[in-house]
């Protein structure tokens, strides 16, 4: 006999299909919940989270991030805690059986609103914050999941109860042990929220050159300390998720666009295309022609 918890999981990877016709991510009419749908196991995928969480109904995923592996599925959920730039792969999808996920993103104003009417025992207890975390998922807060996602068929609801509804799941999930990672982004203070603000301006400025000290000087921070709180925050220095950032934007660029990677490599901020070929091989396993050519193929046999 199942239980309830495997009821509810049903119950969403049902409602996700439903609102799901094709692979791909889907925006709906919930401006922070996106829909995720695809059929077929992924080769590494690199792109950027965004402060979120994402729960699996169907399928599993692995996220690689700072040298470390995070694996989640219908029974354990992922949070983002700032934008950041990762390696994720499905590794369990079919057509039959095809993955499916919601991404639920938030911002840090509410979980500061939210932990404001928390007791004060059950906030900070001094653990250092990680910026990836995966929870277990538990009955109450797939239930609060579910009936997120059944506003979808009652959009003039969405404007009074999604936020209600919303601001319950970011409670539960920081109720739940690794909630006290989400927690500490938040009630850190300053230093977490200098280097949120630290990672948006090189996301905004990704192709401008780095200068880490003007960077650490708008924020009054020292250098490094800027150095010492960014890597505790991301896993890695700041010139290095520049790095990352950039090589993303590249790939994108170069699958969506009819352009040549030297032209490519200037617009996102390399000085040299010779450079851009060898750091963009290093991240992504082969130079871009090579990369892209076998993207293209692979989409163009999905297709």
């Amino acid at each position: 006999m199942s239980s309830k918890l495997d009821e509810q999981k049903l119950e969403l990877s049902s409602l996700i299909n439903k609102f799901t016709n094709k692979d791909g991510i889907h925006q709906t009419e919930l401006n922070s919940v996106k829909l995720i749908r695809f059929s077929t196991i992924s080769e590494p995928l690199h792109s950027i989270y965004e402060p979120s969480v994402c729960f699996i109904a169907q399928g599993s995923k692995i996220v690689m991030y700072a040298n470390e592996i995070y694996q989640y599925d219908p029974n354990r959920y992922l949070v983002a805690s700032v934008h950041m730039p990762i390696t994720g792969k499905i590794t369990a999808a079919s057509r039959d059986h095809p993955f499916l996920c919601l991404q639920l993103s938030f911002s840090t104003l509410q979980i500061l609103d939210i932990l404001k009417d928390m007791p004060d025992s059950e906030q900070n207890k001094g653990i250092s914050p990680k910026a990836l975390v995966v929870g277990k998922s538990t009955s109450a807060l797939l239930d609060a999941v579910i009936r997120l996602v059944k506003l979808l068929d009652e959009p003039s609801s969405i404007r009074v109860l999604a936020p209600l509804i919303i601001s319950e799941i970011l409670f539960r999930i920081l109720r739940n042990e690794q909630g006290e990672q989400v927690k500490e982004f938040a009630i850190l203070g300053s230093k977490a929220s200098s280097i949120e603000k630290v990672i948006k301006l090189i996301n905004r400025d990704y192709a401008k050159t780095l200068r880490v000290d003007e960077l650490a000087k708008s924020i009054n921070m020292s250098t490094s300390s800027l150095h010492a709180y960014f890597k505790r925050v991301t896993g890695m220095s700041p010139l290095q998720y520049q790095k990352k950032i950039r090589l993303q934007m590249a790939r994108q660029l170069l699958i969506s666009d009819n352009v040549n990677a030297a032209d490519v490599a200037f617009e996102v901020g390399y000085e040299s295309p010779s450079q851009f070929n060898r750091e963009y091989a290093r991240l992504f396993g082969s130079p871009p022609i090579g990369d892209i050519k076998k993207i293209k193929t692979n989409i163009d046999i999905k297709n």
